[in-house]
């Protein structure tokens, strides 16, 4: 897909309703909701993503984050948490998207690719036929304890750029964005969209400032 000069700004890891009104008000495209983890910040209940996701305004996207491999288990989690967009935080382990898009035909699937070699863009080119985008992200899914998001960590930009432009798909960039260096992420890679955690909070806390700065910085 080709380069965005003003992507869209995706405010992840968010807890409660009052942190989804703050991003929403400081123009946020999405909200990322994260589920149950192998490790990572910002993981809240089923029961919690449920209640976000029902403030969450027409016009901006609800993402559920699951580390669940299995498609129709995913699929009861997407449609307990009341989301628009199911975001796949690692490989699945059995059956395919097709029985996830067979089971929620109005839900978006992102798939996430952790960049962490040459071996990434053909992980990202095989996902392409099934998902709607790709998110780029910095974890290691082949660590004893998986990462599989919110590292705080960039990757190499060089090789999320060779795959945006290697795949016709939307593709969002993640993982150690920050109000300083967004707009070199923008021009480095001109993503579709931005997904942002711990550089707009600070002890934990969603920081408007920093939220503000973020945005600012990234539609300028």
């Amino acid at each position: 897909m080709g380069p965005t000069l003003r992507p869209r700004v995706k405010v992840c890891c968010i807890r409660t309703p009052e942190e989804a009104a703050l991003a929403v008000r400081a123009g946020a495209s999405a909200l990322g909701l994260v589920s149950a983890m192998p490790s990572g910040p910002g993981v809240i209940s089923d029961a919690e993503i449920r209640a976000v996701a029902k403030t969450v305004p027409p016009g901006v996207a609800s993402f559920l984050l699951t580390s669940r491999g299995d498609p129709g288990s995913i699929a009861v989690q997407v449609r307990e948490a009341c989301v628009d967009t199911v975001q796949i935080c690692d490989r699945l382990t059995r059956g395919g998207y097709a029985e996830i898009r067979a089971a929620l035909p109005n839900v978006r699937i992102v798939q996430v690719v952790h960049v962490t070699g040459p071996g990434s863009i053909d992980e990202a080119r095989a996902a392409c036929p099934d998902v709607d985008a790709i998110l780029l992200d910095s974890g290691n899914p082949a660590l004893a304890v998986k990462e599989l998001g919110g590292t705080g960590r960039r990757h190499d930009w060089s090789l999320s750029r060779a795959i945006r432009e290697s795949i016709p798909l939307p593709v969002y960039l993640a993982g150690g964005l920050t109000p300083a260096n967004v707009r070199e992420a923008i021009d480095t890679v001109s993503p579709f969209g931005l997904d942002v955690c711990s550089g707009v909070r600070t002890n934990g806390a969603l920081d408007p400032a920093k939220l503000q700065a973020f945005i600012t910085a990234a539609r300028a």
